[in-house]
Formats: C-alpha cells, sequence, structure tokens
C-alpha cells in the first residue's frame, strides 16, 4: 500500500448527462466519455497527480452494480496501488476482508488512434466503510490516463486539499481509516486528520457517516466563482479568509474551495 491517492469519485448514477454539462460550464477540462467493461461510464478532470472522476451507468443494458447501488454525490476515496494483488495480501493481514482483485478496461483514443486503458481494483466492505465506497485501484497503463491536454482547466483546477468524512463511530474508525492509509492519525478538536500522498482526510464526529465535502485546490477562484455564478441551482459563498463552499444540491454535492498556498 503506498499511502497516496489516486481519485475521488462522484458519483452520479443516471444523470452523467447533466452532470458533465455543469462541471464543463463551472471551467473543467473533461476527458471524453469512458465506458468501462463492468457496465459503468466516466469522465474525468485529470491533474499530474490525483483526479476527480464523474462515475455513473448508462440507462440502459450492463449497469454496474457497485454504482447503482451507491447514493449519488461523493462516494468514492481511492487510493493507489502499484501491484493489486500485493494490496490484496496487505488488506487481508490487516484483517480488512478486501475483495479479490478484478480487471477491467475502457477504450480510449490515444493520438487518434483507438487504445485500451486497464485497471485492477481492490474494494472493501461496504457494511465496514460505510461513508462511501474505499478501495484502491491498479493503473496498468497510466500512460493512457495521464495526458498533458487534459491537465489544463479554464477555471485553474490543481488538485485536492482535505477529504471530510462524518462518523458517528470514531473509535472504530480511526482505526480503519488508518490501516488502509497507512499513516497515524493526528488528533483535531473535533476528529482526527490522516495526511496521505495527494490529499488529508478528516474524520469528523457526526449522526451520519458520509464523505461530507472535498476541498479543490485552483491557482485562483475568480473564473469559478463567476461560473458558479452564473449557474441558478448552484450555491456559492465566500468566506472571509478568501476561501468558498459551493453547494451542487442536484448531485448532493458540495465543494471547498481555495487557492494554492
Amino acid at each position: 500500500m503506498t499511502g497516496t491517492l489516486d481519485h475521488i469519485v462522484i458519483n452520479t448514477v443516471t444523470k452523467m448527462d447533466d452532470a458533465a454539462a455543469l462541471f464543463e460550464a463551472l471551467g473543467f477540462n473533461l476527458t471524453p466519455r469512458g465506458y468501462h467493461s463492468l457496465g459503468s461510464l466516466n469522465h474525468l478532470m485529470m491533474t499530474r497527480g490525483a483526479y476527480l472522476e464523474l462515475v455513473g451507468v448508462p440507462p440502459t443494458g450492463l449497469q454496474r452494480a457497485d454504482v447503482l447501488e451507491s447514493p449519488p454525490g461523493l462516494n468514492g476515496l481511492v487510493l493507489k496501488s502499484v501491484d493489486a494483488d500485493g494490496t490484496y495480501r496487505d488488506l487481508a493481514g490487516l484483517g480488512l476482508e478486501p475483495s479479490h482483485p478484478v480487471g477491467f478496461s475502457r477504450p480510449v483514443t490515444i493520438d487518434g488512434a483507438e487504445a485500451m486503458a486497464r485497471f485492477r481494483t481492490v474494494r472493501l466492505p461496504s457494511a465496514m466503510f460505510p461513508a462511501g465506497r474505499v478501495y484502491f485501484c491498479e493503473h496498468l497503463t497510466p500512460d493512457y490516463v495521464w495526458r498533458p491536454e487534459w491537465f489544463d482547466h479554464p477555471n485553474g483546477f490543481l488538485g485536492f486539499g482535505t477529504l471530510t468524512v462524518d462518523t458517528p463511530d470514531m473509535a472504530r474508525d480511526i482505526g480503519l481509516y488508518a490501516k488502509v492509509c497507512d499513516r497515524p492519525a493526528m488528533p483535531l478538536e473535533n476528529g482526527v486528520r490522516l495526511a496521505i500522498d495527494g490529499c488529508t482526510i478528516d474524520l469528523i464526529t457526526g449522526d451520519k457517516a458520509s464523505f461530507r465535502a472535498i476541498t479543490l485546490v485552483f491557482d485562483e477562484l475568480d473564473v469559478i466563482r463567476m461560473r458558479a455564478s452564473a449557474q441558478p441551482d448552484l450555491v456559492w459563498k465566500g468566506w472571509p479568509d478568501g476561501s468558498a463552499t459551493l453547494d451542487i444540491p442536484s448531485l448532493h454535492v458540495t465543494l471547498h474551495c481555495r487557492r494554492a498556498s
């Protein structure tokens, strides 16, 4: 296990068209729509490190069960694996009951030619991590995902700050997340923080287990502020420290936005 963020997932379920149009309107550079062999579809918002993923299922045909049956919104914390088989053994050795590695793929077009992006994932039980799906991803063809033409975003998106996770069982979840992240938990006033490569994870005491919000980092906030303010169903609220909160009710998503330090 690497203790490194691979990507964060927003589950659109069956509303991919609306979600993709909205994130494009907010100034994100979306990769072309991908169609997974497992029965899901996606768009990525790439950085040179971790990326933000919109995932959903097609309206008909094969539909990926773990996406279809998961709630909409922030619903995926994905850590990087360099060897899915080794990750499986490590997680099993920690008593975390992982699934066996599952391989899948999606077609991509690279320099005008079709290729196949391939992945292997190791998932953890939803009953063990009720706030959202937690799993590991090994990229077998990373050059088909991290492409320079997808790094630049009109709104200046650069990466991630903090994933805020609400938990009603802090004592239990501290140990579980520390094992998965391979990082110690540092105390906060109302919870703990785990600092992994690519973001921090704050476990906060709450009534219901959920991925409450994710902080996105931008080179500046003027573009996304103007674009968000032009969308009638979004709520943008600035804060005295220069950061802001963007609520997207249709997707059940809260984004905290801040400038790069």
